[in-house]
């Protein structure tokens, strides 16, 4: 078996017949420069299947392997002509925190000729305010994007692209959140209270908690589905029990299952805990015994996480008396 070398790679990568083998997509990780222009020169080549194939697949082994980062390819790659493979290069730059990257995924938002990656910068958008609420971005920039976000969802552009901002959003702390978030929370269209929930999950404010809890049980599952998620987001103790009996629907959508499955690790309990033991010890497929056991660990993580937090108060509260003679 011959040795698995960068120009084996792209030699795979120009080839139409061959598929992209697992033991390849680490080599595409922390490209320095020269191999960066390797690839670029290859690209330029390369089949569009091929192109789309691997792109796939580097998203997909992100979420497998913490180590590797395909930042240099996705920024490479994000004045592609293909608009698929410009939503496709953002999709790879989910974990950077660079501030760099602002300006760009704004023009993206603001100017791409197609929807798809206006979509995906609209998230990566999202992300960098939250940044800018823990203050980790600079607020010139944060004024800027929220500011970017307002103009989309007051406008009448793609509703699907304004669903979007919407979200993004819902990361802010602006007062003015509250209202776009209310706005699209009190729309008939499912899609529109879809992403209100969702923004209400971001927000991380106890104040959608009634909103929230309403809609557990709503009978669209995309709503169901987002109202899962923002009760985990903003673990809503009330919301345990309503899930806990959404799971018991044996007709209940597997996604909305799934949901509401995290959102109980994320709100923790000990009636949560059995529940999940009790799927993982009733269910033969792989895939899901792993997300479960998945769920398990997160739900582990957060009470730990809940009991230091509780500890660290006492011990606030112990020093509050204390005074130095």
């Amino acid at each position: 078996m011959s040795e698995i070398t960068f120009n084996s790679v792209l030699e795979t990568l120009l080839d139409p017949k061959k598929d992209i083998p697992q033991a390849h997509l680490s080599f595409y990780s922390d490209l320095d420069p020269k191999s960066l222009r390797l690839f670029l020169d290859a690209w330029k080549n390369a089949p569009a299947k091929s192109k789309t194939l691997l792109l796939d697949k580097l998203t997909a082994y992100l979420d497998e392997d913490t180590i590797v980062s395909y930042e240099e390819i996705g920024r490479a790659l994000l004045d592609d002509p293909d608009a698929d493979v410009r939503a496709r290069a953002l999709g790879l730059l989910g974990e950077s925190d660079d501030p760099r990257l602002v300006d760009k995924f704004l023009e993206i938002f603001q100017a791409d000729t197609d929807l798809a990656p206006r979509l995906k910068a609209a998230n990566l958008l999202g992300e960098f305010i939250l940044l800018g609420e823990l203050e980790e971005l600079d607020e010139k920039r944060l004024r800027k994007l929220e500011e970017a976000l307002l103009v989309v969802i007051r406008s009448d552009e793609n509703p699907a692209l304004r669903r979007a901002a919407v979200e993004a959003f819902g990361y802010s702390g602006r007062e003015d959140a509250v209202a776009v978030i209310e706005s699209a929370y009190e729309r008939e269209d499912p899609h529109w209270v879809a992403s209100a929930l969702r923004a209400m999950g971001r927000s991380h404010d106890n104040r959608w908690d009634e909103s929230v809890i309403s809609k557990l049980l709503d009978p669209d599952p995309r709503i169901q589905y987002a109202a899962a998620e923002a009760a985990g987001e903003l673990s809503i103790e009330e919301a345990g029990p309503i899930l806990l009996k959404m799971l018991e629907d044996e007709e209940e959508d597997d996604t909305v299952t799934m949901a509401a499955v995290w959102a109980l690790s994320q709100i923790g309990g000990e009636d949560a805990r059995a529940y999940i033991l009790n799927m993982l010890d009733n269910t033969d497929d792989e895939d899901t015994a792993e997300f479960l056991e998945n769920a398990l660990e997160n739900l582990d993580f957060n009470e730990q996480l809940n009991q230091f937090e509780m500890l660290s108060l006492d011990e606030d509260d112990d020093l509050s008396g204390f005074d130095e003679e």
